[in-house]
């Protein structure tokens, strides 16, 4: 094991440990057992070193979501609403697959975020999740489809409520085959939920 990674193995159990606000700088540097300076070598902070283990992982499952977003948005209404499950279930495949092969950092991302950039991690996948249902209303609207209306503070609860419970496979260790079959429960309780706000039926 080279210097860089016996820092980071050090981090990570600091951080699972302690959470970012409360883990020590000093504590990582001697258990990884080098010096302040060759850690100054590689980072410039615990802020940064944090990010190096999280960083690259939300910026993938943003631009997933982003990429899924667009995949809808760029349907007509009808489409839409036909092809949102599908949509859904393959881009939420993609991100339990990437989840486990990076679980590391998934369990830091959601644990032991506060006090990072990445504390609102999980909000601001509520918030795109939001403003995409509330841009398909308007869609459905304007090509005059009868569509109920629902409340944005609703909406945001109940995507931020789907993003906190995906996420609980990786709190709660659960194994990758238990994970997926759950997810698909969740997808299926969610999709009746949305159709019963909405007045939709998804996939026709």
């Amino acid at each position: 094991m080279n210097t860089l990674e016996k820092i980071h193995e050090a981090a990570k159990r600091e951080f699972m440990e302690k959470g970012f606000t409360t883990a020590s700088l000093r504590n990582i540097v001697k258990t990884a057992g080098v010096t302040t300076g060759a850690f100054y070598g590689y980072y410039k902070s615990k802020e940064e070193l944090f990010d190096s283990l999280v960083g690259k992982q939300a910026a993938y499952v943003l631009q997933l979501f982003d990429t899924s977003l667009k995949e809808v948005r760029e349907l007509p209404g009808e489409e839409q609403t036909r092809q949102m499950k599908e949509i859904s279930e393959r881009g939420m495949a993609r991100l339990i697959d990437y989840m486990y092969e990076n679980r590391d950092a998934f369990q830091l991302l959601i644990l032991c975020a506060e006090g990072t950039k990445h504390e609102d991690f999980l909000h601001r996948l509520a918030e795109k999740e939001t403003e995409s249902s509330l841009a398909y209303i308007e869609v459905l609207r304007q090509e005059g489809i009868c569509v109920r209306s629902v409340h944005r503070k609703l909406i945001h609860i109940v995507s931020s409520g789907l993003f906190t419970a995906v996420f609980e496979t990786i709190v709660h260790d659960m194994p990758i085959e238990e994970a997926r079959e759950y997810i698909q429960q969740l997808e299926r309780f969610h999709t009746a939920g949305w159709e019963e706000l909405l007045g939709v039926k998804f996939g026709e």
